[in-house]
Parts: C-alpha cells; sequence; structure tokens
C-alpha cells in the first residue's frame, strides 16, 4: 500500500488538488504495479512562511 506525501505551499483550488491526486496515483500504478485503490496521497498545505529554502523563509 503506498502512501505519498505531497508537501506544497497552500492556495491550490480542488480541481488542482483533484488533478494532482489523479496523476500521482496513476504514476504509482505504472511504476510500482500497485493496484489504485491501494494508493493513498495525502496532500498538507503548509502557510506561506512555514518554509524556507537557502536560509531563506518562503
Amino acid at each position: 500500500m503506498p502512501i505519498i506525501t505531497v508537501n506544497m505551499i497552500e492556495g491550490r483550488t480542488l480541481e488542482q488538488k483533484a488533478g494532482l491526486i489523479k496523476d500521482v496515483t496513476a504514476a504509482v500504478v505504472k511504476n510500482t504495479g500497485a493496484q489504485t485503490e491501494n494508493v493513498h496521497i495525502i496532500i498538507n498545505d503548509m502557510k506561506k512562511g512555514d518554509y524556507g529554502t537557502g536560509g531563506i523563509v518562503k
């Protein structure tokens, strides 16, 4: 049972998230042989300021 976690800065629509879940699920099924119903996708929406790179808050 693959469990995929995606962390993103908040602001995507439900439709965008649904598309991402569909596409990621298809990629996992194609590359691992897992059954579609066994692929779990978790999207974590982060607030701006809860993320940084290179020492800079984004």
